[in-house]
């Protein structure tokens, strides 16, 4: 069974239609083109799918990097 890093990490990938190979953990918002505002908000739902949670608006906000989602994360019970 995929560890929740994992799934994160899968996530990530097929929210933003990146290839495994091109994915590193010091992605941010905006600095590829795949995470746009619209990229944003399919991966902020595909996580919330993902985890069964519901991010408040200040979360979906915040949420700028691969490192920062961990952080948000753990605030909705979700180890990384």
């Amino acid at each position: 069974m995929p560890s929740n890093k994992e799934k994160y990490i899968e996530t990530f990938v097929n929210a933003l239609s990146i290839e495994k190979k091109n994915f590193k953990d010091d992605i941010k918002y905006n600095e590829i083109p795949e995470w746009d505002s619209i990229g944003h908000m399919t991966l902020i739902s595909a996580l919330e799918e993902q985890y069964k949670i519901s991010f408040d608006t200040d979360d979906i906000v915040d949420f700028s990097s691969f490192q920062k989602g961990i952080e948000i994360l753990k605030k909705y019970k979700v180890e990384i």
